[in-house]
């Protein structure tokens, strides 16, 4: 693949961030995948992050699965199938700019999102008087397991995105950091797995894509190490600060 020294340098530090991610705050995903829609063809992009995000499962299942909340992950993941076959015929009908913008788009929307619930989690818990109003669990009772999941589904697919509505649900949910990882780490790296038939009949990988990729697992690698140390010394909720803050850097770096 013909990319400059200032394109590989960009690449590793997003390769850097997905480990980062995959292990630690799961945002700066955001950042890496506006980095590689940058760079390479919009649509290619998001097979060539694809690779890099299963890799990175794989560690994060490896470090976290005991945290896993499976009664949970049962409840989400059949809502995924529909939003990847909606996501799929996007990416087919969409050419290299509206996928760009798309992807934009779809990484602020996600911090919108995520900003306007967490408003309304902290109001509610200043408010509250009784233990019950104040859990963080109460506000996830009016979101359907089913509309997350359809949701995730259609935003991995087209831009790699899933995780803000992901790590959003699973903290009004009520769940810790490390069983945040934990569920996380299995649902990614099963929607992750089930997305390659998809974009492998879109014509998205290529032998210089998967081979660029393999160049930039060791950094990933790297980035997998530091996420572990730093996933067990921040807080809940600045982990859930930080993946909003670089989730809206993202979208903002991809529309400039």
């Amino acid at each position: 693949m013909d990319l400059t020294t200032v394109e590989w340098i960009m690449l590793a530090g997003a390769a850097l961030l997905i480990g980062f991610a995959k292990t630690g705050v799961g945002g700066v995903a955001g950042v890496a995948v506006a980095v590689f829609a940058m760079v390479l063809p919009a649509k290619e992009s998001t097979a060539a992050v694809l690779v890099l995000l299963i890799v990175g499962d794989v560690l994060a299942v490896a470090l976290y699965r005991k945290h896993a909340d499976w009664r949970l992950l049962v409840r989400l993941l059949p809502a995924v199938v529909p939003g990847l076959f909606l996501g799929a015929w996007f990416v087919h009908v969409a050419d290299q700019t509206l996928m760009r913008r798309s992807i934009a788009v779809i990484l602020l929307i996600m911090a919108v999102l995520q900003l306007w619930t967490s408003r309304r989690r902290r109001e509610a818990a200043q408010q509250a008087e009784t233990r019950e109003a104040e859990a963080p669990g109460t506000p996830v009772k009016r979101l359907a397991p089913i509309a997350v999941g359809a949701v995730a589904g259609f935003a991995t697919m087209t831009a790699n995105a899933a995780g803000p509505v992901m790590t959003l649900y699973l903290l009004l949910s009520g769940r810790t950091v490390m069983q945040l990882l934990g569920t996380g780490a299995w649902y990614f790296l099963l929607v992750n797995v089930a997305k390659i038939p998809f974009s492998a009949s879109l014509h998205l990988f290529s032998a210089d894509a998967l081979l660029m990729d393999l160049m930039l697992i060791p950094v990933l690698l790297v980035g997998a190490a530091i996420g572990t140390v730093v996933a067990r010394r921040i807080s809940l909720r600045l982990f859930g600060d930080v993946t909003l803050a670089l989730t809206a850097v993202a979208a903002v770096l991809l529309l400039i």
